[in-house]
């Protein structure tokens, strides 16, 4: 009983986990689903439309000429100036060359004798003290003699020079010196004459306008093209499950080979092409990826573009069998994933690396 309601709680979950992830309800064992989500679907109108507008086109007609004849003046009337130069004379101008002065004459000084007398010493007088010869006393103070004695004044002539006259000085005169040079002096003064030159004319003929250009209009009609163009017929957004073989979902090969360093697609491989994946993309709204592999020979970053182009190729082919480009993918993996031995440097037959050169796809789940 316990197992029973624990296989029922298991189912139970089970169903509520697949509602929850969207998955299909009811699927059948062994069968694989991928989710799909449809895409925009588009369908071709044709439309006329105006290519090119109508319009008018303008011819032009010359203009025509007549030619007249007419004077023109090919030199102004101007003005000259002719120069006559001045003319000289020479003349004798005389010059003092050494002026005149006043020499002085010096007189000296003249002198006279003559005397003076000078009292040297003043008349004086006063009493004069003298001790007696002869003086019987011992003490000689009682010998002394007191004498009123006068003396005279004494006088000196002193003679001396007078000056009789101060030197002085006579002007003596030294009359200048004249002499003579040759100048160059205007005898006539430069002037300029003015020359009246007449104005030069000529007579030349020229072509003027007799009739002006004009213009005639010519109207071109409007083109028109007939245009398909493809527009959203029913937008795309909506998430189905679709079956498909469980294979399929990993890579699978394409019986598609390539000739050495070569994307190009054959006849023969554009019908494998038709046969395998066209009725898969047809037939189910599925995205697949085209994935190419070149063998080991040459650069391994010349291969890896190779094999891009490899699987560019198979996706342009789709493209125009009329497959929409949002649903294909092209990798390109070069040397990087060989089915034998073949790697680089190892010796392998034609055979063993045309295996190589293959082409997988896989339904992608979108």
């Amino acid at each position: 009983m316990k197992q029973k309601l624990f296989l029922f709680l298991c189912l139970l979950a089970s169903v509520g986990y697949v509602q929850a992830q969207g998955l299909p309800t009811n699927p059948e064992p062994g069968k694989c689903y991928v989710k799909c989500i449809t895409k925009d679907t588009f369908k071709e109108v044709t439309e006329t439309l105006q290519v090119y507008p109508a319009y008018t086109t303008l011819e032009v007609v010359p203009a025509t000429y007549k030619t007249v004849e007419e004077t023109v003046l090919v030199k102004e009337a101007t003005e000259k100036f002719v120069y006559t130069p001045a003319t000289y004379e020479t003349v004798d101008v005389s010059y003092v060359s050494k002026e005149a002065r006043t020499d002085l004459n010096v007189i000296p000084a003249t002198f006279g004798r003559d005397s003076r007398t000078f009292q040297t010493y003043p008349a004086t007088s006063g009493w004069e003290y003298k001790i007696l010869e002869d003086c019987p006393s011992v003490n000689k103070d009682d010998c002394v003699a007191a004498c009123f004695v006068e003396y005279p004044a004494t006088n000196r002539d002193v003679p001396f020079t007078t000056l009789a006259t101060d030197a002085s000085t006579s002007s003596v005169p030294v009359p200048e010196r004249t002499a003579t040079y040759k100048k160059r002096v205007i005898k006539t003064p430069a002037r300029m004459d003015k020359v009246e030159i007449p104005a030069e004319y000529k007579t030349i003929t020229r072509q003027v306008i007799d009739v002006p250009a004009s213009t005639r209009s010519n109207t071109i009609p409007a083109r028109t093209e007939t245009v398909t163009r493809t527009i959203l017929d029913q937008k795309g957004g909506i998430t189905t499950w679709e079956e498909v073989e469980c294979e399929l979902l990993n890579p699978t090969v394409i019986p598609i080979f390539y000739e050495t360093a070569s994307a190009r697609l054959t006849p023969a491989s554009k019908r494998t092409i038709d046969e395998t994946l066209l009725p898969i993309l047809n037939d189910k709204p599925v995205n697949i990826e085209i994935m190419a592999h070149t063998d080991s020979r040459g650069n391994d970053d010349y291969n890896m573009s190779l094999s891009q182009q490899r699987a560019n190729s198979v996706v342009n082919y789709l493209v125009s069998k009329g497959i929409s480009r949002s649903r294909l993918s092209a990798k390109g993996y070069g040397e990087t994933r060989l089915t034998n031995r073949c790697s680089n440097g190892v010796d392998c037959s034609e055979e063993q690396h045309r295996r190589n050169r293959r082409t997988e796809f896989r339904i992608l789940n979108n």
